[in-house]
């Protein structure tokens, strides 16, 4: 069982070793009309080329990926809401965990989430744990089980 839990740490270990990929966008940088970074509309992932995090063209170095979204309460701007999203690869999370949402409300109540996760082109989908993540816990849960039980 040990030789397992060591096998699949050293495989999780690896894979991040490896250059991860992530969408790179912002919808404060679209074109007057447009919603490249999918603000109001499902994000188009044929319409944005992910980068590799560890290249030149990556705006901030990292070996993660994070989506990150705000969005204005009713009537905070001509009684509609704006929404603003955030694509791009990471280094370090608030939080310390890959593979979650986090959110909360600002003082002026502007809503907020931080997505960060692990896998290629992660951050183009709505959020939540990524498989890997999932995977490598449903894979641990028995061992742990065992552990416990045999304490």
């Amino acid at each position: 069982m040990t030789n397992l839990l060591k096998s699949l740490v050293l495989l999780s270990v690896l894979s991040c070793a490896f250059a991860i990929r992530c969408y790179q966008c912002s919808s404060q940088t679209d074109p007057l009309g447009s919603d490249n970074c999918g603000a109001y509309k499902a994000f188009n992932k044929s319409q944005n080329i992910a980068i590799e995090c560890n290249s030149d063209e990556s705006h901030m170095p990292g070996s993660f990926c994070m989506k990150v979204v705000h969005q204005s309460p009713r009537g905070f701007i001509w009684d509609g809401r704006w929404r603003q999203v955030i694509r791009q690869c990471a280094s370090v999370s608030e939080t310390g965990v890959t593979g979650v949402c986090n959110w909360g409300v600002f003082e002026n109540g502007v809503y907020w989430e931080e997505c960060y996760c692990v896998d290629d082109e992660c951050n183009g989908s709505p959020g939540s744990i990524t498989a890997s993540f999932a995977v490598l816990f449903a894979a641990m849960l028995p061992v742990l089980i065992a552990r416990k039980l045999a304490a």
